[in-house]
């Protein structure tokens, strides 16, 4: 039998940036900053609930900012690995969402699937759940990202940033998000193939179109800004994908940020969401650097998790 409106509630969460109205964008990234400055600065809004947190894909930053920040507002973690849960026996989503909804009061989650996992868990558990990374956005690192940035250069209004790499859910997230900042200037730079998925572009162009901003695709260096004020990369192998084209590589390496490069924009600082491949799409003397601000972004990731934890929790009530 299929899905019922019976069955299932409405969805709560965080699951794209697209779907969250600019304001609240700049609220989770003005409230991150303020938890960097001073971790202590919430009254523990989590007191007294559980907090699930489902990884079954790799991850480093993420994973422990969640469950730390979940501790440091008050709630009860419970982890859970790849092989933890009886959907690896086959059990289906919708009874999973029906058991953890019973038990839990929100749900962080990273799944090998699609984002439409996460909405069914959402649904069937009628419980907040939180995109911990699904293959579509990665929507926690692009807070993390627009707060790193807010950290650093106060005011985002006409903020101006070069991606270059693969197109993948940080960069879906990193366009969402700036397609929300008044006169933001993004430029995705990425090999011919390994875009942007040309419908999440369309949606962060129209939104940026209603604020100023611009969100732009080109696929080679030549085009690229004369004038930017971050460079980003992304690692060039995603976390749990395989590319098709077994010369991919070649495709990737124009991209590869060295000093070289990077001097094409003298006063721009540098981004990477880690983790990071020396040699691949960025050159050690770039990454550990003093124009970067990759450990500042790392760090960034737990009072950005608090941030989105805190306005998660007001969903559950």
């Amino acid at each position: 039998m299929g899905e019922t409106p019976r069955d299932r509630g409405r969805e709560r969460g965080l699951f794209s940036l697209a779907e969250l109205p600019p304001p609240l964008i700049t609220s989770l990234t003005a409230r991150s900053v303020e938890l960097f400055h001073d971790p202590a600065a919430h009254d523990r809004p989590l007191a007294g609930q559980v907090a699930g947190v489902l990884f079954t894909r790799t991850s480093t930053r993420t994973r422990t900012a969640f469950t730390v920040g979940a501790v440091r507002l008050g709630a009860a973690p419970v982890t859970y690995g790849p092989g933890d849960l009886q959907l690896n026996t086959g059990e289906s989503i919708p009874d999973t969402g029906r058991v953890l909804g019973a038990m839990l009061d929100l749900l962080v989650a990273r799944t090998a699937g699609p984002l439409d996992e996460l909405r069914r868990l959402s649904r069937h558990g009628r419980l907040p759940v939180v995109n911990a990374m699904a293959a579509e956005e990665h929507p926690s690192q692009g807070v993390c990202d627009l707060a790193t940035l807010a950290l650093t250069f106060g005011d985002l209004t006409g903020i101006r940033v070069l991606y270059l790499g693969e197109g993948n859910n940080t960069a879906v997230a990193l366009a969402h998000g700036l397609a929300a900042v008044p006169g933001a200037h993004l430029t995705f730079a990425t090999p011919a193939g390994y875009g942007v998925p040309e419908d999440e572009l369309r949606t962060a162009e129209r939104r940026a179109g209603t604020v100023g901003a611009v969100v732009e695709q080109i696929h080679g260096l030549a085009a690229a800004p004369r004038n930017v004020d971050v460079v980003y990369t992304t690692r060039w192998q995603t976390t749990g994908t395989v590319k098709p084209d077994p010369g991919w590589r070649e495709a990737f390496r124009p991209f590869h940020v060295d000093e070289a490069l990077l001097d094409r924009w003298p006063r721009a600082s540098f981004m990477h969401d880690l983790p990071a491949h020396r040699g691949d799409e960025v050159a050690g003397r770039v990454l550990d650097g003093p124009r970067s601000l990759a450990w500042t972004q790392a760090a960034m990731k737990l009072p950005s998790a608090m941030a989105v934890l805190e306005w998660v929790a007001g969903l559950h009530r």
